[in-house]
């Protein structure tokens, strides 16, 4: 008989300016440069200027699972925007928005205080002494280039600061930017939480 197949997962928080590749292009870094582990490959990206929770594997059914939104696996993402939005504006988003070229599925959407623990950018966002800001935290099922940035442009309050603070049940928890954790085996629990 045939031994089963051992898989490894991956979870690295990814900082910003670094791409969701291993090879690096023009100014930004890539992966090669945080994570050692050869074979892994990452399952839904993050644009060079996001920041957060990244998932590579060997598994190419999870993979699928994390990436495609025929699975609807929700991520939540943590945006800072210019000013403060009301419920009205976020009304908007939970009832799915039209951006140019497709319409944004419904969001759970809430205004939240600076999430606890978080680390400085590097570099910082730019700073505006008479415009405020403030954080929301968002919830897709789907993952189109730059959708939160975009959706929250279309109700008037750019994100200037954007973090992956989970995808399903699996969280940054205490990894601290650049730093990345593998899990070999079957990882049960985690497949559990991506049912």
């Amino acid at each position: 008989m045939k031994p089963a197949r051992v898989s490894s997962l991956v979870l690295f928080n990814k900082p910003y300016g670094v791409l969701s590749q291993f090879t690096p292009e023009g100014k930004w870094r890539a992966l090669a440069e945080f994570i050692p582990v050869k074979g892994v490959y990452v399952a839904g990206r993050l644009d060079a200027d996001s920041e957060g929770l990244l998932i590579l594997t060997d598994d190419g059914k999870l993979q699928a699972k994390i990436a495609d939104p025929k699975h609807k696996l929700e991520k939540t993402y943590w945006a800072q925007v210019e000013g403060v939005p009301d419920e009205a504006a976020l009304d908007k988003l939970r009832a799915g928005i039209a951006l140019s070229d497709f319409t944004a599925k419904p969001a759970k959407v809430r205004l939240i205080a600076e999430p606890p623990g978080l680390w400085l950018r590097d570099p910082p966002i730019r700073y505006r002494a008479a415009i405020p800001t403030s954080w929301l935290e968002i919830r897709i099922a789907e993952g189109k280039n730059r959708q939160v940035r975009r959706m929250t442009a279309a109700i008037g309050y750019p994100t200037l600061r954007l973090i992956r603070a989970a995808i399903g049940a699996v969280g940054l928890d205490d990894l601290a930017p650049g730093e990345w954790r593998k899990i070999d085996g079957s990882y049960p629990d985690l497949q559990g939480k991506f049912q």
